[in-house]
């Protein structure tokens, strides 16, 4: 897999998304302290707005400003929204109310949803033969999942030695470099993007290409499976650990540890899987496994768990879970990428990372909101519940008759 890196292109853009990343986990850290600073008790509630800001600007913000910012250079695009969030980032330390706080994360966020689906859209020009682009990809989420694991840890150690405000240079540094490798990368040439379509019909027409394609559209309600997994894991892992298993934080750590590593070996495998299945078998395997194991842990949570029958029951389902979810994930773009030409592909990509992320403003108060006010045997349930009909519909949506490969030599016109 390491292989791709010899590519100098996307090695130098795969350093820049992990200093990003890197940089971004910090501000998780420092976000989180800030807002106990700010408001003591209430912090949770400070954060899960945070949080909700952060979805709207991702849902509302990619779109548009892909239809917006048609004629851009990519290279321009890529270094102005990580100028943006380092600004940011600098200045969050000095933040005083609450409502500056929601100001700044969502021109962050709005910075985010700018770089990362145009950012993701450039890799197949990059990595033009499917199998390097599989890796490419497989090697990103990786990253993605390593960030996850490894960026509370350094946060922690860091803390040790410097007050929770110098976390913010990091994610400074982190945003300065990722713009200074952008920068200096000779990154694929823009297709002329065509005006004479309104904007309304630019901002919304990459959900019409899925809407359109029955693979896209098995995507999108594959989205809500992954959603559902990924709230419950988020949300209500610490609630598990803490409450139902009698545990401390580092048992929360494990517990996150356990679905990244499903995560992690799923992004490790995939090439091989792909080599030897196609994208629909592997996707909607991944598919099935969400709502059998959330059905699972919604059975578990009834039978009220023992701490050593729990703590084995929760493990082996966090691993199965990011399995399910890496196993849609990974190879989603590889979906994308055959479905879009080179004209409609920017659009595509955003219209997926807006879309994926609406399902999240679904799933999160569901895991949260029901799960503290009618109980956690309630909100897993329903959560089984959407991924059910998810992967159900997923499958209609989906013919086996359709195979991603058949798509794209149309996409493509190959």
């Amino acid at each position: 897999m390491l292989d791709i890196l010899h590519n100098p292109t996307f090695r130098r853009l795969f350093i820049a998304q992990v200093v990003a990343l890197v940089g971004t986990g910090l501000l998780t850290v420092a976000l989180g302290l800030l807002a106990y600073d700010l408001a003591g008790a209430r912090a949770g509630a400070v954060l899960g707005t945070a949080l909700a800001i952060k979805m709207v600007a991702y849902v509302a913000v990619a779109p548009v400003i892909t239809a917006v910012t048609d004629r851009v250079p990519r290279k321009v695009l890529l270094v102005s929204a990580d100028a943006v969030r380092a600004v940011i980032a600098l200045l969050l330390p000095f933040v005083g109310q609450e409502w500056q706080i929601y100001v700044l994360i969502f021109l962050l966020q709005a910075a985010s949803a700018t770089f990362t689906p145009t950012f993701q859209s450039m890799i197949p020009s990059v990595l033009e033969d499917e199998d390097d682009y599989t890796r490419g990809l497989s090697l990103s989420r990786l990253a993605y999942d390593l960030e996850a694991l490894l960026s509370p840890v350094l946060a922690a150690a860091l803390l040790m030695v410097i007050s929770y405000n110098l976390l913010f240079v990091g994610t400074v540094a982190g945003f300065v470099a990722s713009a200074a490798l952008v920068a200096s990368t000779q990154l694929p040439k823009l297709m002329p993007a065509d005006r004479s379509v309104p904007l309304v019909r630019r901002i919304t027409s990459g959900a019409r290409v899925m809407l359109g394609r029955p693979v896209l559209r098995g995507l999108l309600a594959m989205n809500l499976a992954v959603a559902a997994a990924t709230a419950l894991v988020l949300v209500n892992t610490v609630v598990y650990v803490r409450d139902l298993l009698g545990g401390a934080d580092p048992g929360v750590a494990l517990a996150l540890g356990c679905y990244g590593g499903g995560s992690m070996l799923v992004a490790l495998l995939i090439p091989r899987l792909l080599t030897h299945n196609n994208d629909r078998a592997v996707m909607l395997t991944g598919a099935t496994v969400l709502p059998i194991g959330l059905a699972v842990v919604t059975a578990v949570l009834a039978a009220g768990p023992s701490a050593a029958v729990g703590w084995a029951a929760f493990a082996a389902l966090w691993v199965a879970l990011g399995a399910g979810t890496s196993m849609i994930n990974t190879p989603s773009s590889r979906l994308l990428r055959a479905e879009s030409t080179a004209e409609n592909r920017a659009y595509v990509f955003a219209a997926q990372f807006s879309l994926s992320h609406a399902c999240f403003l679904l799933t999160y108060p569901i895991a949260g909101w029901v799960g503290a006010a009618v109980g956690q045997v309630a909100a897993a349930a329903i959560l089984a519940a959407l991924a059910t009909l998810a992967t159900t519909t997923a499958v209609r949506a989906w013919p086996k008759s359709i195979r991603s490969a058949d798509t794209e030599m149309v996409a493509t016109g190959r």
